[in-house]
């Protein structure tokens, strides 16, 4: 599996062996808390961690980023976070049901 999010589409792709298999509306960083571009990996999954990260965490390789539901699902779609990539929470449960720790993800303009 490889993760690719598009910042200006507000997109989260999944690929398998080349192929796409999904698509995800995201909400990501607002004015002053941009989302990081670059390369990494999901270090870790945590269900159910609280507060506004609703029902799953997927940390990445970069410490304090990572793909998580919301408590807030009207955010999704828009330049809403502090640098962190929103989701629906049965988007995120199942996008976290699929992909194993050390999953690629690519963030992308």
């Amino acid at each position: 599996f490889i993760i690719s999010i598009s910042l200006s589409a507000r997109k989260l792709r999944l690929a398998q062996n080349g192929r796409q298999i999904r698509i995800y509306p995201v909400g990501v960083g607002r004015p002053g808390h941009a989302t990081p571009l670059g390369s990494y990996v999901i270090t870790v999954k945590r269900p159910n961690p609280g507060g506004p990260f609703g029902v799953m965490w997927l940390g990445l390789s970069i410490p304090r980023y990572g793909i998580h539901g919301t408590n807030n699902p009207a955010s999704i779609g828009g330049y809403v976070s502090r640098g962190c990539i929103r989701m629906y929470n049965r988007d995120v449960l199942e996008l976290a049901g699929m992909v194993p720790v050390g999953t690629p993800v690519r963030i992308i303009p």
